[in-house]
Protein backbone atom coordinates (compact mmCIF):
# COMPACT_ATOMS: atom_id res chain seq x y z
CA UNK A 1 0.00 0.00 0.00
CA UNK A 2 1.99 3.53 -1.27
CA UNK A 3 0.80 5.50 1.26
CA UNK A 4 3.17 8.08 2.85
CA UNK A 5 3.01 8.22 6.70
CA UNK A 6 4.62 11.74 6.17
CA UNK A 7 1.87 13.04 3.39
CA UNK A 8 -0.36 11.90 6.07
CA UNK A 9 0.79 14.13 8.66
CA UNK A 10 0.73 16.78 6.36
CA UNK A 11 -2.62 16.16 5.55
CA UNK A 12 -3.63 16.36 8.89
CA UNK A 13 -1.51 19.44 9.57
CA UNK A 14 -2.83 21.37 6.55
CA UNK A 15 -6.26 22.50 6.16
CA UNK A 16 -7.23 22.55 9.34
CA UNK A 17 -5.58 24.27 12.36
CA UNK A 18 -7.12 22.59 14.75
CA UNK A 19 -5.35 19.47 13.73
CA UNK A 20 -2.07 21.02 13.75
CA UNK A 21 -2.85 22.07 17.06
CA UNK A 22 -3.82 18.47 18.26
CA UNK A 23 -0.94 16.41 16.82
CA UNK A 24 1.59 19.39 18.09
CA UNK A 25 0.56 19.29 21.51
CA UNK A 26 0.74 15.29 21.69
CA UNK A 27 4.38 15.08 20.40
CA UNK A 28 5.53 18.17 22.80
CA UNK A 29 3.69 16.33 25.95
CA UNK A 30 0.78 18.46 26.18
CA UNK A 31 3.49 21.07 27.65
CA UNK A 32 3.28 23.58 24.89
CA UNK A 33 -0.03 26.00 24.20
CA UNK A 34 -1.06 25.86 20.68
CA UNK A 35 0.11 29.06 19.13
CA UNK A 36 3.56 28.29 20.88
CA UNK A 37 3.54 25.25 19.21
CA UNK A 38 3.47 26.29 16.05
CA UNK A 39 7.35 27.12 16.18
CA UNK A 40 7.84 23.15 16.33
CA UNK A 41 7.90 21.07 12.94
CA UNK A 42 5.67 18.81 13.32
CA UNK A 43 6.42 16.08 10.68
CA UNK A 44 10.12 16.10 11.52
CA UNK A 45 8.81 15.43 15.42
CA UNK A 46 7.01 12.31 13.99
CA UNK A 47 8.33 8.66 15.81
CA UNK A 48 9.98 7.81 12.40
CA UNK A 49 12.17 10.94 11.81
CA UNK A 50 13.86 10.92 15.58
CA UNK A 51 17.12 9.44 16.52
CA UNK A 52 15.85 7.53 19.78
CA UNK A 53 18.80 8.69 21.75
CA UNK A 54 17.33 10.02 24.57
CA UNK A 55 13.90 9.68 27.09
CA UNK A 56 13.08 12.52 24.93
CA UNK A 57 13.00 10.80 21.90
CA UNK A 58 11.20 7.78 23.77
CA UNK A 59 8.16 10.73 24.91
CA UNK A 60 7.94 12.26 21.80
CA UNK A 61 7.33 9.05 20.17
CA UNK A 62 4.75 7.93 22.72
CA UNK A 63 2.79 10.54 22.75
CA UNK A 64 3.06 11.43 19.21
CA UNK A 65 0.81 7.80 18.99
CA UNK A 66 -1.86 9.70 21.21
CA UNK A 67 -1.61 12.61 19.13
CA UNK A 68 -2.29 11.22 15.77
CA UNK A 69 -5.10 9.07 17.78
CA UNK A 70 -6.82 12.25 18.72
CA UNK A 71 -6.31 14.13 15.64
CA UNK A 72 -7.52 10.75 13.13
CA UNK A 73 -10.66 10.68 15.55
CA UNK A 74 -11.47 14.40 15.66
CA UNK A 75 -10.75 15.20 12.32
CA UNK A 76 -14.27 16.69 10.56
CA UNK A 77 -15.93 15.32 13.73
CA UNK A 78 -15.45 11.92 12.55
CA UNK A 79 -16.02 10.41 15.77
CA UNK A 80 -19.54 11.83 16.36
CA UNK A 81 -20.35 11.60 12.26
CA UNK A 82 -19.55 7.98 12.41
CA UNK A 83 -20.74 6.78 15.84
CA UNK A 84 -24.18 9.06 16.07
CA UNK A 85 -24.97 9.99 12.79
CA UNK A 86 -25.88 7.36 10.63
CA UNK A 87 -29.63 6.17 10.86
CA UNK A 88 -29.65 7.93 14.30
CA UNK A 89 -31.32 10.07 16.94
CA UNK A 90 -29.72 13.37 15.30
CA UNK A 91 -31.34 15.45 12.36
CA UNK A 92 -29.74 17.93 10.37
CA UNK A 93 -30.92 21.67 10.49
CA UNK A 94 -29.11 23.10 8.23
CA UNK A 95 -26.12 20.55 5.93
CA UNK A 96 -26.81 18.52 3.27
CA UNK A 97 -24.11 16.55 3.51
CA UNK A 98 -24.93 15.50 7.28
CA UNK A 99 -28.36 14.96 6.42
CA UNK A 100 -27.23 12.34 3.67
CA UNK A 101 -24.82 10.72 6.04
CA UNK A 102 -27.47 10.32 8.83
CA UNK A 103 -30.04 8.84 5.79
CA UNK A 104 -27.24 6.54 5.00
CA UNK A 105 -26.15 8.18 1.36
CA UNK A 106 -22.63 7.95 1.57
CA UNK A 107 -21.65 7.83 -1.87
CA UNK A 108 -22.11 12.10 -2.42
CA UNK A 109 -19.51 14.38 -3.90
CA UNK A 110 -19.53 16.32 -0.80
CA UNK A 111 -15.67 17.10 0.70
CA UNK A 112 -16.36 15.83 4.15
CA UNK A 113 -17.56 12.54 2.67
CA UNK A 114 -14.69 11.89 0.67
CA UNK A 115 -12.31 13.12 3.87
CA UNK A 116 -14.21 10.51 5.95
CA UNK A 117 -14.03 7.59 3.56
CA UNK A 118 -10.12 7.83 3.83
CA UNK A 119 -7.96 5.68 6.27
CA UNK A 120 -4.81 7.15 5.75
CA UNK A 121 -4.79 8.88 9.02
CA UNK A 122 -5.65 5.92 10.93
CA UNK A 123 -2.37 3.96 9.72
CA UNK A 124 -0.64 7.15 10.37
CA UNK A 125 -1.57 5.93 14.22
CA UNK A 126 -0.47 2.35 12.99
CA UNK A 127 3.08 3.32 11.77
CA UNK A 128 3.69 5.05 14.21
CA UNK A 129 3.53 2.51 16.65
CA UNK A 130 4.83 -0.02 14.89
CA UNK A 131 8.16 2.45 14.90
CA UNK A 132 7.93 2.97 18.42
CA UNK A 133 7.67 -0.62 19.57
CA UNK A 134 10.91 -1.58 17.23
CA UNK A 135 13.22 1.43 17.67
CA UNK A 136 12.24 2.99 21.78
CA UNK A 137 14.93 -0.09 22.82
CA UNK A 138 17.44 1.79 21.26
CA UNK A 139 16.60 4.14 24.00
CA UNK A 140 17.43 2.09 26.92
CA UNK A 141 20.99 1.44 25.51
CA UNK A 142 21.76 4.89 24.68
CA UNK A 143 20.06 7.05 27.98
CA UNK A 144 20.26 5.50 31.63
CA UNK A 145 17.58 7.74 32.42
CA UNK A 146 15.44 5.54 30.35
CA UNK A 147 14.78 2.34 32.01
CA UNK A 148 13.54 -1.26 31.04
CA UNK A 149 10.78 -0.69 32.80
CA UNK A 150 9.87 2.20 31.36
CA UNK A 151 10.25 1.03 27.96
CA UNK A 152 7.93 -1.95 28.88
CA UNK A 153 5.34 0.16 29.93
CA UNK A 154 5.81 2.75 26.73
CA UNK A 155 5.45 -0.54 24.84
CA UNK A 156 2.45 -1.85 26.13
CA UNK A 157 0.50 1.30 25.53
CA UNK A 158 1.94 1.59 22.09
CA UNK A 159 0.46 -1.81 20.82
CA UNK A 160 -2.88 -1.00 23.12
CA UNK A 161 -3.14 2.13 20.78
CA UNK A 162 -2.68 0.25 17.37
CA UNK A 163 -4.84 -2.24 18.92
CA UNK A 164 -7.10 0.29 19.32
CA UNK A 165 -6.95 2.18 16.00
CA UNK A 166 -7.52 -1.17 14.48
CA UNK A 167 -10.68 -1.81 16.05
CA UNK A 168 -12.16 1.72 15.19
CA UNK A 169 -11.01 1.03 11.01
CA UNK A 170 -12.79 -2.88 11.56
CA UNK A 171 -16.16 -0.37 12.81
CA UNK A 172 -15.61 2.17 10.21
CA UNK A 173 -14.54 0.43 6.86
CA UNK A 174 -14.96 -4.14 7.67
CA UNK A 175 -11.73 -5.79 6.18
CA UNK A 176 -8.84 -3.36 5.97
CA UNK A 177 -5.28 -3.76 5.42
CA UNK A 178 -3.02 -5.88 8.41
CA UNK A 179 0.04 -3.89 8.77
CA UNK A 180 2.48 -4.81 11.68
CA UNK A 181 5.88 -4.08 10.59
CA UNK A 182 7.48 -0.58 11.10
CA UNK A 183 8.39 1.82 7.50
CA UNK A 184 10.88 4.35 8.37
CA UNK A 185 10.42 6.07 5.17
CA UNK A 186 6.68 6.98 5.32
CA UNK A 187 5.70 4.64 2.80
CA UNK A 188 3.65 0.87 3.08
CA UNK A 189 4.19 -1.50 0.26
CA UNK A 190 1.28 -2.06 -1.81
CA UNK A 191 -1.33 -5.00 0.14
CA UNK A 192 -4.55 -6.22 0.31
CA UNK A 193 -7.74 -5.98 2.89
CA UNK A 194 -7.59 -8.43 5.67
CA UNK A 195 -10.38 -10.37 7.06
CA UNK A 196 -11.96 -8.28 9.76
CA UNK A 197 -11.58 -11.61 11.67
CA UNK A 198 -8.06 -11.76 11.04
CA UNK A 199 -7.45 -8.16 12.11
CA UNK A 200 -9.25 -8.17 15.11
CA UNK A 201 -7.53 -11.33 16.34
CA UNK A 202 -4.52 -9.34 15.73
CA UNK A 203 -5.64 -6.78 18.18
CA UNK A 204 -7.30 -8.75 20.53
CA UNK A 205 -3.56 -10.66 20.72
CA UNK A 206 -1.53 -7.18 20.95
CA UNK A 207 -4.10 -6.09 24.01
CA UNK A 208 -3.63 -9.44 26.04
CA UNK A 209 0.10 -9.13 25.49
CA UNK A 210 0.36 -5.33 26.73
CA UNK A 211 -1.67 -6.19 29.61
CA UNK A 212 0.39 -7.34 32.01
CA UNK A 213 2.65 -4.58 31.53
CA UNK A 214 -0.11 -1.89 31.67
CA UNK A 215 0.01 -0.44 35.05
CA UNK A 216 -3.81 0.86 36.99
CA UNK A 217 -2.05 4.21 37.75
CA UNK A 218 0.86 5.93 36.22
CA UNK A 219 3.15 7.52 38.70
CA UNK A 220 2.32 6.31 41.79
CA UNK A 221 3.98 8.61 44.37
CA UNK A 222 6.76 8.42 45.56
CA UNK A 223 7.72 7.14 41.93
CA UNK A 224 6.65 9.24 39.03
CA UNK A 225 6.06 9.06 34.94
CA UNK A 226 7.83 11.00 33.00
CA UNK A 227 8.27 13.42 36.03
CA UNK A 228 4.76 13.66 36.87
CA UNK A 229 2.51 11.50 39.36
CA UNK A 230 -1.00 9.96 38.75
CA UNK A 231 -2.86 13.05 39.41
CA UNK A 232 -1.57 14.14 36.23
CA UNK A 233 -2.16 11.22 33.67
CA UNK A 234 -5.28 10.58 34.92
CA UNK A 235 -7.89 9.89 32.16
CA UNK A 236 -5.04 10.79 29.75
CA UNK A 237 -3.17 7.60 28.69
CA UNK A 238 -4.12 3.66 28.22
CA UNK A 239 -4.29 1.91 31.51
CA UNK A 240 -5.03 -1.96 32.55
CA UNK A 241 -8.45 -0.79 32.46
CA UNK A 242 -8.63 1.01 29.06
CA UNK A 243 -6.75 -2.18 27.69
CA UNK A 244 -9.76 -4.52 28.87
CA UNK A 245 -12.27 -2.02 27.94
CA UNK A 246 -11.40 -2.45 24.29
CA UNK A 247 -11.15 -5.83 24.42
CA UNK A 248 -14.93 -6.03 25.73
CA UNK A 249 -16.08 -3.58 22.92
CA UNK A 250 -14.15 -5.96 20.24
CA UNK A 251 -15.46 -9.40 21.73
CA UNK A 252 -18.88 -7.92 21.48
CA UNK A 253 -18.88 -6.68 17.91
CA UNK A 254 -17.49 -10.33 17.31
CA UNK A 255 -20.66 -11.63 19.56
CA UNK A 256 -18.36 -13.53 21.93
CA UNK A 257 -20.51 -12.78 25.01
CA UNK A 258 -18.46 -15.11 27.05
CA UNK A 259 -15.43 -13.00 26.93
CA UNK A 260 -17.72 -9.94 27.15
CA UNK A 261 -18.52 -11.19 30.66
CA UNK A 262 -15.12 -11.85 31.53
CA UNK A 263 -13.40 -8.92 30.57
CA UNK A 264 -16.25 -6.39 31.99
CA UNK A 265 -16.35 -8.22 35.51
CA UNK A 266 -12.35 -7.24 35.57
CA UNK A 267 -13.09 -4.29 34.78
CA UNK A 268 -16.00 -3.45 37.42
CA UNK A 269 -13.96 -5.70 39.78
CA UNK A 270 -11.10 -3.55 39.82
CA UNK A 271 -11.83 -0.39 38.59
CA UNK A 272 -11.55 1.55 41.98
CA UNK A 273 -7.44 0.43 41.24
CA UNK A 274 -7.46 2.79 38.28
CA UNK A 275 -9.92 5.48 40.00
CA UNK A 276 -12.61 4.57 38.29
CA UNK A 277 -15.74 5.80 39.19
CA UNK A 278 -19.50 5.90 37.69
CA UNK A 279 -20.69 9.61 37.42
CA UNK A 280 -24.00 11.81 38.70
CA UNK A 281 -25.27 13.66 36.08
CA UNK A 282 -24.05 17.27 37.05
CA UNK A 283 -20.69 15.64 36.96
CA UNK A 284 -21.64 14.19 33.28
CA UNK A 285 -22.84 17.19 32.03
CA UNK A 286 -21.32 20.32 34.19
CA UNK A 287 -19.87 22.68 31.33
CA UNK A 288 -16.86 23.41 33.64
CA UNK A 289 -16.00 20.28 36.29
CA UNK A 290 -17.44 17.50 34.30
CA UNK A 291 -16.38 14.29 32.58
CA UNK A 292 -16.52 15.95 29.39
CA UNK A 293 -14.37 19.32 30.86
CA UNK A 294 -11.83 17.77 32.83
CA UNK A 295 -9.77 14.75 33.25
CA UNK A 296 -10.02 11.51 35.42
CA UNK A 297 -9.86 8.09 36.19
CA UNK A 298 -13.44 7.50 34.99
CA UNK A 299 -13.00 8.39 31.63
CA UNK A 300 -11.46 4.78 30.66
CA UNK A 301 -10.48 5.67 27.55
CA UNK A 302 -10.77 9.41 26.63
CA UNK A 303 -8.41 11.57 24.49
CA UNK A 304 -9.08 15.21 26.06
CA UNK A 305 -8.08 18.83 25.13
CA UNK A 306 -7.23 20.30 28.06
CA UNK A 307 -7.74 24.56 27.57
CA UNK A 308 -4.91 25.22 30.68
CA UNK A 309 -2.49 23.07 28.20
CA UNK A 310 -3.44 25.49 24.99
CA UNK A 311 -5.29 22.56 23.76
CA UNK A 312 -9.01 24.10 22.99
CA UNK A 313 -9.73 24.18 19.11
CA UNK A 314 -12.54 25.57 17.21
CA UNK A 315 -13.89 22.20 15.87
CA UNK A 316 -13.47 18.72 16.06
CA UNK A 317 -15.59 18.70 18.95
CA UNK A 318 -19.44 17.53 19.07
CA UNK A 319 -20.05 21.32 20.27
CA UNK A 320 -19.38 22.39 16.68
CA UNK A 321 -22.14 20.51 15.75
CA UNK A 322 -24.89 20.71 18.62
CA UNK A 323 -24.48 23.95 20.11
CA UNK A 324 -25.71 27.89 19.25
CA UNK A 325 -27.08 30.22 21.05
CA UNK A 326 -27.41 31.11 24.12
CA UNK A 327 -23.92 28.79 24.12
CA UNK A 328 -22.33 30.55 21.27
CA UNK A 329 -23.11 33.21 18.15
CA UNK A 330 -24.81 31.01 15.95
CA UNK A 331 -28.44 31.48 15.81
CA UNK A 332 -29.45 27.63 15.05
CA UNK A 333 -27.36 24.25 15.73
CA UNK A 334 -26.37 21.61 12.36
CA UNK A 335 -28.05 18.93 14.02
CA UNK A 336 -30.08 18.71 16.83
CA UNK A 337 -32.66 15.75 18.48
CA UNK A 338 -36.07 16.31 17.29
CA UNK A 339 -38.54 17.24 20.32
CA UNK A 340 -41.08 13.88 18.99
CA UNK A 341 -37.74 11.69 19.48
CA UNK A 342 -36.40 13.13 22.71
CA UNK A 343 -39.99 11.89 24.49
CA UNK A 344 -39.44 9.07 22.85
CA UNK A 345 -36.46 7.64 24.22
CA UNK A 346 -36.52 9.37 27.71
CA UNK A 347 -39.89 8.17 28.49
CA UNK A 348 -39.66 8.52 32.29
CA UNK A 349 -40.43 12.23 33.87
CA UNK A 350 -38.22 11.21 36.43
CA UNK A 351 -35.08 10.70 34.45
CA UNK A 352 -32.89 13.62 35.70
CA UNK A 353 -31.09 13.25 32.19
CA UNK A 354 -34.39 15.06 30.32
CA UNK A 355 -37.43 14.70 32.44
CA UNK A 356 -39.90 17.38 33.68
CA UNK A 357 -39.03 18.35 37.10
CA UNK A 358 -42.54 18.57 38.74
CA UNK A 359 -41.42 20.37 41.76
CA UNK A 360 -40.32 23.37 39.41
CA UNK A 361 -42.70 23.13 36.80
CA UNK A 362 -39.78 23.08 34.26
CA UNK A 363 -38.02 20.38 31.75
CA UNK A 364 -34.66 19.75 33.02
CA UNK A 365 -31.92 21.01 31.17
CA UNK A 366 -28.88 18.36 31.80
CA UNK A 367 -28.76 16.88 28.44
CA UNK A 368 -30.79 19.52 26.28
CA UNK A 369 -31.65 23.36 26.52
CA UNK A 370 -34.67 25.31 24.93
CA UNK A 371 -37.00 22.14 24.92
CA UNK A 372 -40.02 24.36 24.09
CA UNK A 373 -38.66 25.64 21.51
CA UNK A 374 -38.62 24.35 17.82
CA UNK A 375 -35.26 23.46 17.95
CA UNK A 376 -34.32 22.10 21.23
CA UNK A 377 -30.20 22.20 21.91
CA UNK A 378 -28.65 18.92 22.99
CA UNK A 379 -25.94 20.73 25.26
CA UNK A 380 -24.86 17.59 27.49
CA UNK A 381 -21.50 18.47 26.32
CA UNK A 382 -20.56 22.13 26.13
CA UNK A 383 -17.33 22.71 27.07
CA UNK A 384 -17.64 26.32 25.63
CA UNK A 385 -13.74 28.63 26.38
CA UNK A 386 -14.64 32.33 25.53
CA UNK A 387 -11.38 34.46 24.25
CA UNK A 388 -10.80 35.88 20.57
CA UNK A 389 -12.00 32.68 18.91
CA UNK A 390 -15.23 30.20 19.57
CA UNK A 391 -13.28 27.40 21.01
CA UNK A 392 -14.26 23.87 22.15
CA UNK A 393 -12.34 21.74 25.04
CA UNK A 394 -14.50 19.16 25.71
CA UNK A 395 -13.11 15.45 25.83
CA UNK A 396 -13.86 12.05 23.43
CA UNK A 397 -14.38 9.88 25.64
CA UNK A 398 -14.47 6.46 23.95
CA UNK A 399 -15.58 4.59 27.38
CA UNK A 400 -16.51 5.17 30.72
CA UNK A 401 -17.78 3.01 33.42
CA UNK A 402 -21.23 3.02 32.57
CA UNK A 403 -20.48 2.25 29.12
CA UNK A 404 -18.70 -1.08 30.60
CA UNK A 405 -21.75 -1.65 33.60
CA UNK A 406 -24.19 -1.44 30.13
CA UNK A 407 -22.58 -3.70 27.95
CA UNK A 408 -21.83 -5.99 30.71
CA UNK A 409 -25.25 -6.03 31.17
CA UNK A 410 -25.99 -6.83 27.35
CA UNK A 411 -23.45 -9.83 27.22
CA UNK A 412 -25.50 -11.24 30.45
CA UNK A 413 -28.50 -11.13 28.95
CA UNK A 414 -27.50 -12.42 25.72
CA UNK A 415 -26.20 -15.34 27.95
CA UNK A 416 -29.42 -15.83 29.65
CA UNK A 417 -28.32 -14.41 32.73
CA UNK A 418 -31.11 -12.45 33.20
CA UNK A 419 -31.23 -11.61 37.25
CA UNK A 420 -27.50 -10.70 36.97
CA UNK A 421 -28.58 -8.22 33.62
CA UNK A 422 -31.26 -7.01 35.65
CA UNK A 423 -28.75 -5.80 38.58
CA UNK A 424 -26.38 -4.55 36.21
CA UNK A 425 -28.64 -2.35 34.46
CA UNK A 426 -29.77 -0.87 37.56
CA UNK A 427 -27.02 0.11 38.78
CA UNK A 428 -26.81 2.64 36.04
CA UNK A 429 -31.09 3.11 35.94
CA UNK A 430 -30.48 4.35 40.13
CA UNK A 431 -28.28 6.87 39.12
CA UNK A 432 -30.40 8.83 36.54
CA UNK A 433 -33.80 8.18 38.83
CA UNK A 434 -35.16 5.53 36.60
CA UNK A 435 -37.74 3.14 37.94
CA UNK A 436 -35.92 -0.26 38.26
CA UNK A 437 -36.27 -2.75 35.88
CA UNK A 438 -37.92 -5.65 37.92
CA UNK A 439 -39.95 -9.38 36.75
CA UNK A 440 -42.70 -7.21 36.53
CA UNK A 441 -41.27 -5.31 34.10
CA UNK A 442 -43.01 -5.84 30.30
CA UNK A 443 -40.19 -4.45 27.96
CA UNK A 444 -37.70 -6.81 26.97
CA UNK A 445 -34.62 -7.21 28.74
CA UNK A 446 -32.04 -6.52 25.81
CA UNK A 447 -34.71 -3.89 24.38
CA UNK A 448 -34.27 -2.00 27.49
CA UNK A 449 -30.55 -2.23 27.78
CA UNK A 450 -29.76 -0.55 24.51
CA UNK A 451 -32.78 1.76 25.38
CA UNK A 452 -30.60 2.62 28.31
CA UNK A 453 -27.78 2.90 25.86
CA UNK A 454 -28.87 5.20 23.98
CA UNK A 455 -30.19 7.79 26.87
CA UNK A 456 -26.95 7.56 28.84
CA UNK A 457 -24.59 7.33 25.45
CA UNK A 458 -26.43 10.18 23.33
CA UNK A 459 -23.71 12.30 21.51
CA UNK A 460 -20.60 9.79 22.53
CA UNK A 461 -20.54 7.83 19.46
CA UNK A 462 -22.08 4.71 20.30
CA UNK A 463 -25.62 5.18 18.39
CA UNK A 464 -24.94 3.65 15.22
CA UNK A 465 -22.29 0.51 16.39
CA UNK A 466 -25.33 -0.23 19.20
CA UNK A 467 -28.12 -0.02 16.77
CA UNK A 468 -25.74 -2.92 14.50
CA UNK A 469 -25.03 -5.10 17.53
CA UNK A 470 -28.71 -5.04 18.66
CA UNK A 471 -29.61 -6.50 15.65
CA UNK A 472 -26.87 -9.14 15.67
CA UNK A 473 -28.96 -10.18 18.08
CA UNK A 474 -32.63 -9.51 17.59
CA UNK A 475 -32.52 -10.28 14.30
CA UNK A 476 -36.27 -8.65 14.22
CA UNK A 477 -35.51 -6.02 11.71
CA UNK A 478 -35.22 -7.51 7.80
CA UNK A 479 -33.95 -4.33 6.82
CA UNK A 480 -31.11 -3.70 8.80
CA UNK A 481 -30.37 -6.90 8.98
CA UNK A 482 -29.72 -7.21 5.14
CA UNK A 483 -27.77 -4.11 5.69
CA UNK A 484 -25.37 -5.81 7.87
CA UNK A 485 -25.29 -9.54 5.42
CA UNK A 486 -24.63 -7.10 2.46
CA UNK A 487 -21.87 -4.82 4.17
CA UNK A 488 -23.89 -1.44 3.80
CA UNK A 489 -23.12 -0.90 7.77
CA UNK A 490 -19.35 -0.19 6.09
CA UNK A 491 -18.39 3.00 4.87
CA UNK A 492 -17.23 3.38 1.37
CA UNK A 493 -13.46 3.29 0.63
CA UNK A 494 -11.94 6.40 0.01
CA UNK A 495 -10.96 6.56 -4.20
CA UNK A 496 -7.76 7.99 -3.01
CA UNK A 497 -6.61 4.90 -1.15
CA UNK A 498 -7.85 2.55 -3.96
CA UNK A 499 -6.01 4.72 -6.88
CA UNK A 500 -3.05 5.02 -4.24
CA UNK A 501 -3.05 1.11 -3.68
CA UNK A 502 -5.00 -0.87 -6.61
CA UNK A 503 -4.60 -4.27 -4.38
CA UNK A 504 -7.20 -2.28 -1.91
CA UNK A 505 -11.05 -2.85 -3.66
CA UNK A 506 -14.51 -1.17 -2.92
CA UNK A 507 -16.74 -2.40 -0.59
CA UNK A 508 -18.79 -5.02 -2.57
CA UNK A 509 -22.27 -2.63 -1.45
CA UNK A 510 -20.41 0.64 -2.50
CA UNK A 511 -19.52 -0.13 -5.92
Amino acid sequence: MKESIIKSISRLTNGRNRIFCFLLAALTLFQTACNKALDVQSIHSSPENLTWKSITDARSGLFGIYGLLRAAMAQEDGYWIYGDLRMGDFTSYDRQDLDAIIHNELTGTYPVLNDLENWQRFYAVVNAAAVFIEHAPQVVQNDPLYSQANLEEDIAQARALRALAYFYMVRIWGDVPLITQAYDNGSFPAQARAKQSDVLNFAQQELLAAIPDLPYLYGISPQTYYNQTSSYWNGTLINKISAYAVLAHISAWQSRYSDVDVYTSFITTNAASADVDTTTVDNLTNATTGLFATKSGSQIIAFNFMDALGESSIDGHIEDLTLASPFISRANPHIYVPKDSINTIFTDSSDLRSGYDTTAHLYRTSYFTNYSSTIPLFSKIKVVRTGDYQLYGSAIIFSRLEDIILLRAEALAVLNRKEDAMAALNMVRSERDVPLYTDKTTEDIIDAIFNERRRELMGEGWRWYDQIRYNKIKQNNPVFSQLISSGGIYWPVSQDVITDNPLVTQNTYWK
